[in-house]
């Protein structure tokens, strides 16, 4: 059964809507465009726009766009990936308008003042010294500059401190332009109203908007070759990074290589990594495995921190649990508790009711369509342990796999 509603507006705006019995609604605007579609030397644009989308508007002073939400007690964010740039908000029901209203006002009427854009250089130039201060953070930037070598997927979100220096008004307004259809934006709820209400609403604050459809071509990145990195950092732990291209989000085995990733390193504390690694041998504090997908490629990491004298032992155990998934068949039990603890944790996220929604929306942007939970529940159900083996020997593949290591300077 399709528990959410949809409508097209003329302009191509989508407007996406699930009812929830709730005081509390959670919205989002997305628009198709990220940090993937910047030119050379612009990297980091994505998420300068998205800064400065929460400055001056031709109505509204940056108090007055931060408080239009605060002052009823609404949480307002915003956030840029590879692929998307997101504006979310939470508020009382009674305050959805407002949200709308904010939001056309800073997606479709911003000014990008230039002394706004210079103080928000600096903001940037704070975030990106952060991240490099956190090694964590930084190793899975370096790791996907490897894996997507001078392929715009692999650059850092945030960019460079010169190419931030560079940005323009210039830059954005051609960004915008190139990259903001209304064809992929989608404004979706998740709250407690009548649908033909916000239909009205949506027309009265999006309807407006002029149609735009420019023609963007995004490159599919070559395949990585495998090879071994070691960074010598001023660091007092190793961190340590393995992993492969992996599957686009249309992909076949999409599902599988999410339950396999989730019984390797995925969230609670019996993946096959955490009890080898921590439990049984006590070696790192956090380790993990990740699968990001991607509408043309996918990303799949395991990483860990471990005190330098324990890292090639960690390294060791984790190419043995990565050896038995290659070369064993999950058997018929495994396979089904993998899939119970999967699908728990899938119907207990669905209590993140921002994350859903916005789940849902990009769901909608990407395939024109939102599978139901029972839709996601029979896809893991159905993955074999023939499938999970397969998918083991193409991405766990030794000719493939990049390690990037950050050892302490001596």
């Amino acid at each position: 059964m399709i528990d959410y509603q949809a409508y097209t507006l003329p302009n191509g705006i989508r407007i996406l809507y699930k009812h929830a019995p709730s005081a509390i609604t959670h919205c989002c605007f997305i628009v198709n465009a990220g940090s993937r579609d910047e030119n050379p030397g612009q990297e980091g644009l994505a998420h300068f726009i998205e800064h400065l989308l929460f400055k001056e508007t031709e109505k509204r002073s940056t108090n007055q766009i931060l408080n239009r939400l605060e002052l009823v007690g609404a949480d307002l964010n915003a956030y840029t990936t590879k692929e998307y740039t997101c504006i979310h908000a939470s508020l009382l029901n009674q305050h959805l308008e407002r949200s709308m209203d904010l939001f056309e006002d800073i997606l479709f009427h911003s000014t990008f003042p230039e002394d706004e854009q210079e103080k928000e250089k600096g903001v940037i130039l704070d975030e990106i010294a952060s991240y490099l201060d956190q090694p964590e953070e930084a190793i899975q930037d370096d790791f996907e500059e490897l894996l997507f070598k001078d392929h715009p997927i692999g650059k850092n979100i945030l960019g460079t401190p010169d190419t931030v220096a560079k940005m323009n008004s210039d830059d954005i307004r051609a960004f915008i332009k190139a990259n903001y259809s209304t064809a992929e934006m989608i404004f979706a709820v998740h709250g407690n109203y009548n649908f033909k209400k916000l239909i009205r609403l949506s027309e009265k604050y999006f309807g407006a908007i002029a149609e735009t459809r420019p023609q963007k071509t995004r490159l599919t990145p070559a395949a990585n070759q495998s090879g071994i990195y070691i960074v010598n950092k001023p660091i007092s732990q190793t961190h340590c990074i393995i992993g492969n291209q992996a599957y686009s989000s249309s992909h076949k085995y999409k599902n599988g290589l999410l339950l396999l990733n989730n019984l390797l390193g995925g969230m609670g504390m019996s993946s096959r990594l955490n009890l080898e690694i921590r439990e049984k041998h006590g070696i790192a504090y956090t380790i993990e495995s990740n699968y990001t997908a991607l509408t043309d490629t996918g990303i799949f990491s395991i990483y860990f921190g471990t005190d330098a004298e324990k890292a090639d032992k960690a390294l060791q155990l984790v190419h043995k649990e990565l050896k038995k998934l290659r070369e064993q068949k999950l058997g018929t039990l495994q396979l089904h508790q993998a899939k119970e603890k999967f699908i728990g944790q899938i119907a207990l996220a669905e209590e993140n009711r921002m994350g859903l929604i916005i789940s849902m929306a990009k769901s909608l942007l990407d395939f024109n369509h939102i599978d139901t939970l029972d839709d996601v529940f029979a896809k893991i159900n159905a993955v074999t342990a023939e499938q999970v083996l397969e998918i083991s020997n193409e991405v766990f593949d030794l000719h493939k796999l990049i390690t990037l290591k950050f050892e302490p300077k001596q």
